[in-house]
């Protein structure tokens, strides 16, 4: 029950927020940003390259996790992949603030790490990293779609 509860309450704050980045996105005065982004040469090919070795070390951290019988490790795992993935992006797509995200994501894998160190059950690891990830996440892409 008090999982439910905490679920629920998880999907009203997310679809609040959801609400408000549109309000604020199509509010009267609502302008795209002046902030000119400067990409650099191929950085297309760039973004690829970063988002098919991050693919590869998911997968890597999924198998190694699962093959020397720390199942436990995934969820810490592919948020420092994730994390890291973010700061190679920060330049090629020129949004200084996917460096935060970087940050932020690094450390809610040692967190999840920590949590793991100390006996915490699979199950709690995964609730704090998969719900610390993804605010994280939502709140990278919430600043970028709204920031002036």
């Amino acid at each position: 029950m008090a999982s439910s509860t905490a679920a629920l309450a998880v999907e009203i704050a997310a679809g609040t927020l959801t609400v408000a980045a549109i309000v604020l996105a199509y509010r009267k005065g609502a302008a795209p940003s002046p902030r000119m982004v400067s990409l650099p040469d191929n950085w297309a090919r760039g973004v690829g390259i970063v988002n098919v070795i991050e693919v590869v070390a998911i997968f890597a951290v999924i198998a190694v996790s699962n093959a020397s019988g720390h199942p436990s490790f995934i969820p810490a795992g592919i948020a420092l992949v994730v994390g890291l993935h973010f700061f190679p992006l920060a330049g090629l797509y020129d949004q200084w603030q996917y460096k935060g995200a970087a940050v932020l994501l690094t450390v809610v894998a040692v967190v999840g790490f920590g949590l793991i160190a100390v006996g915490l059950s699979s199950e709690t690891v995964r609730a704090v990293v998969g719900l610390a990830a993804a605010v994280v996440l939502w709140a990278s892409a919430y600043h970028v779609a709204v920031k002036d």
